[in-house]
């Protein structure tokens, strides 16, 4: 396999830190590009991130040194050296979806961590274990910006991927009804109990704009592709309110699901231990061997316990049962920088290696 020369646009950022962990010894991917706004161009990476570190490890040694760029000014010159970026930028939306067309139509594909173009049409969201096929609209979209490598590519919210993925397997169905209601990290925040002490022995019922995009979002990626763009499903309602807890890392779902056809709790949990999708079949670096893991334990998954299970990509759920409004109703839980952020997107880029999109 090829290795590729790779560039973090926003390398200073919680995600950008997490993305530099996830990379650090990737056996595809070799970071040389460091970008992030003008206020930390020019710096090494050390005397950038020195003071605001969030991650638990320490920064990787190999990129202590590395210069910042200006992740705006030198956009064609990184195009021009790197084979394509992540990106996970804290910029104003219009901002971001010019600056990832920018690089797009500079011939770089974009891999991206932000929200700014996930209602693009023709701008695949994928979880690689649930659409894969949706990278095949990047044809379609390359015609309109007229390029033959450029594109962009996004992840879907961190929140969505708490239940989306439990949920799955389950449409065959007929899902007719969902609840969500989400608890979420404050690393969803980009922030650590250091930076936001009003968190500490607080839970805050209120995320700007989580709840409309936990609503929209899972319909695009369970849409289909016509006509050069992706139709969202019509399908199921989903309504969901979500909320920030004290935890640093981790969301976790309460879901109640109304299908249009009859199952078992023994037929959902069978169907849970036996979903597989490409990354599992492609064997994926990143790719979690068992997508979906389910505990008996009525105390399970918890936060703590269960948000680093194959190395934060895994889901984790429990606590299925009937319920006397909806059919059924479980506990999912995962990590939100991992699976929900960074880690999502670089198994995202893996996915598109293996498919070819980014030779």
């Amino acid at each position: 396999m090829k290795k590729f020369s790779v560039g973090v646009i926003g390398a200073t950022g919680m995600v950008g830190q997490r993305f530099l962990t996830l990379l650090e010894s990737h056996p595809w991917f070799n970071v040389t590009i460091l970008a992030a706004s003008s206020k930390s161009a020019g710096k090494t990476y050390y005397e950038a991130v020195k003071d605001r570190w969030a991650m638990a490890v320490p920064i990787p040694e190999k990129f202590k040194s590395l210069k910042i760029l200006d992740a705006v000014a030198d956009a064609k010159k990184i195009a021009s050296i790197v084979d394509f970026v992540f990106c996970a930028v804290d910029m104003k939306k219009d901002e971001i979806r010019t600056l990832e067309e920018q690089y797009a139509k500079y011939e770089c594909p974009v891999i991206s961590n932000n929200s700014a173009n996930r209602s693009t049409p023709d701008v695949p969201m994928i979880i690689p274990e649930i659409n894969p096929e949706h990278t095949s609209v990047i044809e379609f979209q390359r015609k309109r910006l007229g390029t033959t490598k450029g594109f962009i590519a996004v992840k879907s919210n961190c929140s969505i991927q708490s239940y989306v993925p439990a949920l799955h397997p389950l449409r065959k169905f007929g899902i007719k009804n969902v609840v969500a209601c989400t608890y979420q990290a404050i690393s969803g925040a980009g922030k650590n109990f250091d930076r936001w002490p009003e968190m500490v022995d607080n839970v805050i019922p209120y995320i700007g704009g989580e709840e409309e995009k936990s609503e929209k979002e899972p319909l695009k990626v369970w849409g289909e592709i016509k006509d050069g763009v992706i139709i969202p499903a019509s399908s199921p309602l989903i309504t969901t309110q979500c909320i920030r807890v004290p935890v640093t890392d981790g969301h976790l779902a309460a879901v109640f699901v109304s299908f249009k056809n009859k199952t078992s709790v023994d037929e959902i949990k069978q169907l849970w231990a036996d979903y597989k999708s490409l990354p599992q079949s492609f064997n994926l670096s990143s790719a979690p061997k068992q997508f979906i893991h389910y505990f008996e334990e009525n105390d399970r998954p918890q936060t703590k316990l269960d948000r680093n299970l194959e190395n934060g990509m895994a889901v984790s759920v429990g606590r299925l049962r009937a319920d006397s409004m909806f059919d059924y109703k479980f506990v999912s839980l995962s990590h939100n920088t991992l699976r929900g952020a960074a880690g999502g997107a670089v198994e995202l880029a893996e996915l598109l290696t293996a498919q070819g999109y980014l030779f």
